[in-house]
């Protein structure tokens, strides 16, 4: 197993491509902290899921938002599972809207979730990697930060911000031993999309050259790799996962 012995901390871990993302961790080695927002059973299912695979698991009700609530959950993964080796920065949102339209807080909010919670979660824990000169950091951003969406101005802003960051964080830590990547997923088959509209769905289908959307699993194999030794000279990068939508749009 690639990670027996660490334990990876993952935001927004509960659902979707977070859900998958926990489980491959788990399915290879790690012992797996996980933050949610919002109670409900989903966040239960899963640690019990972790524990049969024989992983120790924690899970923890937090608001990425907040800067000392992300500081309470790096601190409690080491407390409770005695250290902090990955972490997988995805907790993240959308509100969708022409920017005319846009409400003020429908961009602070999306700014605040995705980019912040990026800063604010990292920022915690990159005093830990720094210390033990180790650490792997992989931030899920999306290819809408890649080439831009429309009506995704706050959203594409977001995560085009956390691929600055993840190139700029590798520079200033690559010294330590401590290696910073992204993966940008395309359409993926979650939630998110299962609720647009199916003449959305078909049109975006069309530009995608393998004509399907991604899955969850895919976009968590991913993670894997740049969480692992597998990938121990790569750093700085962002791995776009989108069935080839953005050469098609830049073609």
């Amino acid at each position: 197993m690639k990670f027996a012995g660490r334990v990876a901390a993952v935001t927004g871990g509960a659902r979707g491509i977070g859900k998958a993302i926990v489980l491959a961790l788990a399915r290879e080695g790690a012992d797996v902290a996980f933050t949610y927002f919002k109670s409900s059973a989903e966040q239960e299912a899963l640690v019990k899921e972790i524990c049969a695979l024989g992983r120790r698991s924690l899970a923890v009700q937090t608001d990425v938002r907040d800067f000392d609530k992300a500081k309470e959950f790096i601190e409690k993964v080491k407390a409770e599972l005695g250290r902090l080796d990955i972490l997988v920065n995805n907790a993240g949102i959308t509100k969708d809207k022409a920017l005319m339209m846009m409400a003020r807080d429908e961009w602070k909010d999306v700014l605040e979730t995705n980019l912040d919670g990026t800063f604010n979660v990292t920022r915690n824990a990159i005093v830990t990697f720094l210390k033990q000169k180790s650490g792997v950091i992989v931030n899920i951003t999306s290819v809408s930060g890649v080439i831009g969406l429309a009506r995704q101005t706050n959203y594409s802003a977001s995560k085009a911000g956390i691929i600055g960051f993840t190139k700029a964080l590798a520079r200033e830590v690559a010294a330590y031993n401590i290696r910073v990547n992204a993966v940008a997923p395309g359409f993926i088959e979650t939630d998110m999309v299962a609720g647009l509209k199916q003449e959305h769905k078909e049109k975006v289908m069309k530009a995608i050259p393998l004509a399907r959307f991604g899955t969850a699993d895919e976009v968590a194999s991913a993670v894997i790799f740049l969480a692992s030794d597998d990938s121990h000279y790569i750093t700085g990068q962002t791995v776009v996962m989108d069935g080839g939508l953005s050469i098609n749009i830049a073609a």
